[in-house]
């Protein structure tokens, strides 16, 4: 049996106001909170005892998920009392590992929507005698990520910045977010500060001679740190483009959970998700969006690619396209909101008060 550490600590900035009451691993992802979908596919990869690193809003985890064993796993939850990052998570948490020195552990971040063959990693890590072995996968623009460069055995070469320009790009290979660690190696990063294995830890072990081994993935692989890659992953959820055994229902056009209500001349596609209690009105249209608990899209609302707030409502023939609406918001009738808005947790916006002109 493989163990593994699920990192879910962060405070989600870039994803605010999504993160103001729910720590990003818990947003709603096609109808359930993200983490149940990488919890579910470690699971069904062999995986049965998981830490969770927390920070963030860490009070909100263990009552939901418990120990575990509703989905097969024996769930275990460390707090982290100061923000320690990547590497100093992972070490903060060793104590509660079972495994023997040389034996595997699996590590996720808690923010990674991925197709990823867990087994072939940690087949990959057996075979290869890596001290360390990372997920990467190729993206056809590298520049917002570090760069990871293999020889033509895998083998990790270097860790290399952001490219600032063309020449700097000598691989289209990324650092997925996913790695096995030797059990006696998570033991020798520092404790008691913060420590990133990105930007530390994984130099320091190459340039002391680490075998650090390198696995190519390029299955369906998506960063959520933004709104709008998260309301794209759970569209691809529910359209079966992103895998998970823990969708609640089928694979489609749209997936609305018992309780909430749609009009029957309400139109959903791409991918929209309906959660619990929430109401689609007459004649709306909701094309990949979330519309979660409790929230309310009133008659006639055209709304494309966004995310509605637990609790909030979107007035009559208002039109969303790419925008944030925060929990318990209220956005009033014959308003328009186009690319990049994003409305406060509560706030209110009065009717047709925000308009563009027809020929914008």
């Amino acid at each position: 049996m493989t163990e593994a550490i699920l990192l879910v600590g962060g405070k989600g900035t870039r994803l605010r106001p999504l993160t103001v009451n729910t720590p990003k691993p818990m947003i709603p992802a096609a109808g359930v909170p993200f983490l149940t979908h990488q919890l579910a596919r470690a699971r069904a990869a062999g995986v049965e005892h998981i830490v969770l690193a927390t920070s963030y809003l860490a009070e909100v985890f263990e009552p939901y998920f418990g120990d575990g064993s509703a989905m097969g796993l024996s769930l275990e939850y460390v707090t982290e009392q100061e923000p320690l990052g990547t590497g100093g998570a992972i070490r903060n948490v060793a104590e509660r590992l079972t495994s023997g020195p040389d034996e595997p552990v699996l590590i996720f971040n808690g923010d990674i929507l991925t197709g990823l063959d867990i087994g072939a990693l940690v087949t990959t890590h057996r075979t290869s005698g890596a001290d360390v072995s990372l997920h990467l996968t190729r993206v056809p623009d590298p520049r917002a990520f570090g760069l990871v460069p293999t020889d033509a055995d895998g083998r990790v070469t270097a860790f290399l910045e952001k490219p600032q320009t063309p020449e700097e790009i000598v691989t289209d290979q990324i650092n997925a977010g996913a790695y096995v660690f030797r059990r006696s190696v998570i033991d020798t990063i520092p404790t008691g500060r913060p420590v990133s294995v990105e930007r530390e830890t994984f130099p320091d072990l190459l340039s002391s001679g680490a075998h650090l081994q390198g696995m190519v993935d390029s299955t369906y692989w998506l960063d959520l740190g933004t709104p709008q890659a998260f309301v794209r992953g759970s569209a691809d959820l529910v359209l079966g483009r992103a895998p998970s055994p823990a969708v609640p229902g089928r694979r489609g056009d749209r997936l609305v959970l018992e309780s909430a209500s749609v009009a029957p001349d309400a139109k959903l596609t791409g991918g929209t998700v309906v959660c619990e209690g929430a109401t689609v009105g007459a004649g709306a249209r909701i094309d990949a969006g979330v519309v979660l608990r409790d929230a309310v899209v009133e008659e006639g609302a055209v709304i494309t690619s966004s995310l509605i707030g637990a609790g909030a409502r979107v007035g009559a023939r208002t039109r969303l396209s790419h925008v944030v609406i925060g929990d318990g918001a209220v956005v009033g009738a014959d308003n328009e909101l186009r690319e990049g808005a994003r409305v406060w947790c509560d706030a209110r916006l009065p009717a047709g008060s925000v308009r563009f002109s027809s020929d914008q």
